[in-house]
């Protein structure tokens, strides 16, 4: 089937209550994990692409390997730019078929921020593609806990409920990414750490009661760095901290209850496909056939992905709502 909008998927996850998974990829076995396990799962999926991802693998390589993946498949697959940096991306992406965007001026002030989303929202809305933004800063849990009352910090790095109603109604942005205490990469956190789901509850409350309906909001750095995966790497030989901790499964539940519909994750793609080479360089040290280590990182990673629609983000079954 042909791709599918975000608008749609959004609308019908809002409805069913679950998340779409969002899963980068950069190679053809990550691609082939995603939609072998979202396939037999029967779940609509967002493939993302990053500019690194596209450096990395070339775009016109990624573009025809992900016109192979929507050829073999029937489920509804979205293709989402993942942190757009510049405009000229956005443009880039959108004229290549994407049929999402994201851009990231979170970096940079509010009015800048809103003024660079609206740009790429004219362009992206002419062209019959959405646009995804973010507000505030994706630092981890340690990060402006609010103050007493109650109340939310207006200058902190996490998203102000108030600010993102403005936000979105001055750039016209589809979906806005926000930092509530997630993070990226596979250091998030030190010992026990959760979302400000309290503060999710505000956002989701205010957008509401501005008359912006049931906005779909984004969670990124959502991986949960599985503690067996980073006990197998460092089995074969990696370094990783064992007192690294991840986005709570449990929070990410609660979050898509709420009204995160999109939840990206990544670092758990790559945490299971480097768990899966190292053991395989580990016990067989005469391998040099890449067939025989990739192919267990692709199966590993499917096991993963499969998980997370079906017992996290809930959308198995929901592809052809």
């Amino acid at each position: 089937m042909p791709l599918t909008h975000t608008r749609d998927l959004f609308a019908k996850a809002l409805k069913g209550k679950y998340a779409l998974g969002a899963f980068n990829v950069n190679n053809m076995e990550l691609l082939q994990a995603i939609i072998e396990a979202c396939e037999e799962e029967k779940a609509p999926v967002m493939l993302q692409i990053s500019k690194g991802a596209r450096d990395y693998a070339n775009p016109v390589y990624l573009k025809k390997l992900i016109e192979a993946a929507v050829s073999t498949s029937t489920i509804p697959i979205a293709v989402h730019l993942d942190h757009g940096d510049s405009f000229e991306l956005c443009k880039q992406c959108i004229d290549e078929g994407f049929t999402s965007v994201m851009i990231d001026a979170s970096h940079e002030p509010f009015e800048k921020n809103v003024e660079i989303t609206k740009r790429v929202v004219d362009y992206a809305h002419k062209h019959n593609c959405v646009v995804e933004s973010e507000l505030g800063h994706l630092v981890g849990a340690q990060f402006d806990e609010g103050e007493e009352g109650g109340a939310f910090s207006a200058g902190g790095h996490y998203t102000h409920p108030e600010e993102a109603v403005e936000f979105v109604r001055q750039s016209g942005c589809d979906s806005l990414a926000i930092a509530i205490g997630n993070s990226h990469g596979a250091y998030k956190f030190k010992g026990e750490q959760h979302l400000d789901l309290d503060r999710l509850k505000a956002i989701k409350k205010a957008l509401s009661d501005a008359g912006l309906g049931d906005y779909p909001l984004v969670l990124h750095g959502a991986s949960s760095v599985p503690k067996d995966l980073i006990l197998e790497i460092n089995k074969y030989g990696g370094q990783l901290g064992e007192d690294t901790a991840g986005v709570p499964e449990g929070d990410i539940e609660i979050a898509r209850r709420v009204g995160c519909t999109k939840v990206n994750i990544d670092t758990d793609l790559r945490l299971a496909m480097t768990a899966a080479i190292r053991k395989v360089f580990a016990e067989k040290p005469k391998e040099f056939d890449p067939r025989k280590f990739l192919g267990p990182a692709r199966k590993a990673t499917k096991e993963l992905v499969r998980h997370k629609v079906r017992d996290v983000l809930c959308c198995s079954g929901h592809a052809f709502d």
